[in-house]
């Protein structure tokens, strides 16, 4: 130990502040200092080894450590040198340190179980963390459950085995992604995409408070993977998907040459590995440039036909995206893998179907059912595509073709009505004879009636007419004599609104209810009545004579209908009936304006 002098008492206290603060370059100044005065002091080493790792200089750390042997014992610093040999992907070296520690801390433990992990051997990483969660009381408990389940994850996905239900929580969004994986490694994709989507909700919950969360921030992150010593952290096919993720972040900000350089690296470090030529294929239909990306695919797919199948999928969805369905059709049924699985099935049938080829979905159908008549004959599925091509011919008119179908149907189950009505449906049509000799299997009218409640169907949720009950009577059976509370009351009709010259002691017009052209005494409508032209014609005539001229203006002519009031109580032919009669002008009931006098004039207008 440094003796208690001034300068070196208030380096060590420099030390202790930096170290709190964090600041252990500054702090490894003051260490420097002191190992300058005393080059052998043993807690001045201690510090200076753990500042060097936390700036991240393990190899000076590790310098340090074999140079000082005398000094610093393996008790003093065994974990630091086997944390720097770790972190420096020194594994096997780091597991012969650990193992050369005679006591095993938490600590020890907890490295141990890292180096085990690195080394992949799963088993005895698992028994570690283990024993660390029985035997451990302290604050770290969900990371090592954490990186339990990581291990399970791991055994279940390289492995393929089954891991142990340890009745790990999934609280966090690492425990959840973790046991997504195990599903992931047994098949459970479905299972496991709901516990992805959940890890996926709870990631964004707890990184809530962060901003910027967008393409050009995880481009910003992603640079995190390029520092020093995390290859050395991560396995093969991490770091692997971390150079496929830069090389998509690449194409989604239109970085097409960083894109094309990274996938090339790729391509040469695994040939064979599908994903680099999709981003390339996906980069390519970004450029618009969908044959060149189609013959890509066909020419990954014949130089890598154990990968063929993910590929000539991508094939078919570009052919479909261009409009090419028939040959989008010819690559789905290439695929040997897949040819006869009932998805399969179903999207070449949905797609002959919309280019009208009925005959190629038949052919489909067909090929299907004796694949499964002589591999699987009379299995779930083998019935069913049977039933399917069945039902398909009848609805486009092939009862002929769907008879064989239905009759392998029925004579496998006598008992399906239902089957068999189709089937007699299909024969009336085709063959008459044999339809009638079937119908003699169909049920009498008395076997096939049900004891079926009217009541209860009419009351239940899916009837859409109730038929209504009478009403129970308390007491005597005998029917109620109709008081006249009962009496419905019935509605008042309002009255018609008559015209305002309307004269009931005048008879109707017998031809009201005829349009008008068609009445008797229609005459047209009057051509001409020209107004009063001042100004016109030759010099000095005026219009004032024309009313004089007009004879229908005249004290002769008969009234074309009866004036109200005047009490006359028949109707001539030519009479207008009261709905036509017009009231008087609204003119000739004003009053006239005065005249008004000039003012400071002697007369008037």
């Amino acid at each position: 130990m440094a003796s208690g002098s001034g300068p070196v008492s208030a380096l060590w206290t420099e030390i202790n502040r930096c170290g709190q603060n964090g600041d252990f370059t500054r702090a490894l100044k003051a260490v420097n200092k002191i190992l300058h005065e005393n080059k052998d002091d043993v807690t001045a080493l201690c510090c200076k080894i753990v500042c060097l790792i936390q700036n991240g200089g393990f190899k000076e750390a590790l310098n340090v450590m074999n140079t000082h042997t005398k000094s610093l014992s393996s008790d003093m610093i065994g974990f630091e040198k086997a944390y720097c040999e770790y972190r420096l992907n020194r594994v096997e070296h780091a597991l012969k340190t650990l193992q050369g520690i005679p006591e095993q801390t938490d600590k020890l433990k907890e490295l141990y179980g890292q180096v085990l992990y690195r080394l992949e051997r799963y088993d005895e990483c698992r028994a570690v963390y283990k024993d660390l969660i029985r035997n451990s009381q302290d604050d770290y408990e969900e990371e090592r459950k954490t990186n339990l389940s990581a291990v399970l994850a791991a055994q279940s996905t390289w492995e393929n085995t089954s891991p142990e239900d340890l009745g790990l929580p999934e609280s966090s969004y690492e425990l959840c992604y973790n046991a997504a994986c195990c599903l992931i490694g047994q098949g459970q994709l479905s299972h496991a995409m709901q516990k992805l989507q959940k890890a996926e909700e709870l990631c964004r919950k707890s990184l809530a408070d962060d901003s910027d969360q967008n393409v050009f921030d995880s481009k910003k992150k992603v640079k995190l993977t390029s520092a020093e010593g995390v290859e050395h952290k991560l396995a093969k096919k991490q770091l692997q998907a971390i150079e496929l993720n830069k090389a998509l972040l690449a194409m989604y900000t239109n970085q097409a040459d960083q894109c094309k350089k990274l996938l090339a690296s790729l391509q040469a470090q695994s040939p064979g590995h599908p994903r680099p030529v999709l981003i390339q294929v996906a980069q390519l239909c970004r450029e618009k440039q969908h044959n060149k990306a189609i013959e890509l695919l066909q020419r990954f797919s014949d130089q890598h036909p154990e990968s063929a199948s993910g590929i000539k999928l991508t094939m078919a969805q570009l052919y479909l995206t261009q409009g090419h369905v028939t040959k989008a059709c010819d690559i789905l049924k290439s695929i040997e893998e897949f040819q006869y699985k009932p998805g399969m099935i179903s999207a070449l049938v949905t797609m002959y179907t919309n280019e009208e080829d009925i005959d190629s979905a038949i052919d489909v159908f067909t090929q299907a059912i004796q694949y499964y008549q002589s591999e699987q004959p009379g299995s779930a599925i083998h019935l069913s595509l049977v039933r399917e091509a069945a039902n398909y011919k009848l609805k486009y008119g092939r009862k002929k073709e769907a008879t064989s179908d239905l009759e392998q149907l029925w004579k496998r189950n006598t008992n399906d009505v239902h089957t068999l009505a189709q089937l007699i449906s299909a024969y009336s049509l085709v063959d008459q004879d044999k339809a009638k000799a079937l119908s003699k299997h169909l049920p009498s009218p008395d076997t096939m009636s049900f004891n079926v409640d009217v009541d209860e169907l009419e009351n239940s949720h899916g009837a859409t007419y109730i038929r209504k009950k009478a009403a129970k009577v308390v007491g005597e059976s005998q029917p109620k004599e109709q008081g006249p509370q009962d009496v419905k009351k019935k509605k008042k009709k309002k009255k018609g609104k008559l015209p305002k010259n309307y004269d009931p002691k005048s008879t109707p017009d017998p031809e009201r209810w005829l349009p008008m052209r068609e009445r008797s005494y229609y005459r047209g409508k009057k051509k001409g009545k020209k107004k009063e032209q001042v100004g016109r014609g030759t010099q000095g005539a005026t219009s004032g004579g024309s009313a004089e001229l007009d004879a229908s203006k005249s004290a002769s002519s008969p009234p074309t209908s009866p004036q109200p009031g005047s009490g006359t109580g028949t109707a001539t032919s030519n009479a207008v009936p009261p709905r036509q009669q017009k009231p008087a002008a609204a003119g000739a009931a004003r009053k006239k304006a005065p005249t008004k006098k000039k003012k400071g004039g002697k007369g008037g207008w």
